[in-house]
């Protein structure tokens, strides 16, 4: 169950899922990467603004986790550029953490088993 954000909270989400996305392209298209597609699903930024959940779609699913690890060991890097670009919307950029938003694979999964008549409930092992 999600907690209840408020209306400022919700600005900023969008604000920063907007500005990091961009960024995350510009990174791509600098670093010459070549079929590769992250999309920043949802952020989550605490009550205090002091951290920000990213939650990204990264497709292919290879090196997942190469990817993930090394926008987290170059977040500073990115928060920096961010700072750049929202100077005027924001007094503080809040500390970004990355993570994997699973939830397409858990709803192609569902599907997959509605699809074959298992009840996950009943035939559990």
């Amino acid at each position: 169950m999600e907690k209840f954000q408020s209306p400022r909270q919700n600005k900023i989400n969008s604000a920063l899922q907007k500005e990091i996305a961009y960024l995350l392209q510009g990174i791509i298209r600098k670093e010459n990467i070549s079929n590769l597609m992250i999309s920043v699903t949802k952020i989550n930024v605490s009550p205090d603004l002091s951290s920000a959940k990213v939650y990204l779609s990264i497709f292919p699913n290879d090196n997942i986790l190469d990817y993930l690890n090394s926008l987290n060991n170059n977040c500073n890097r990115i928060k920096h550029d961010l700072s750049q670009k929202m100077k005027n919307q924001l007094f503080k950029i809040p500390k970004l953490s990355f993570y994997i938003d699973d939830s397409l694979d858990y709803i192609e999964k569902i599907e997959k088993e509605l699809k074959t008549g298992s009840n996950p409930l009943r035939d559990s092992d």
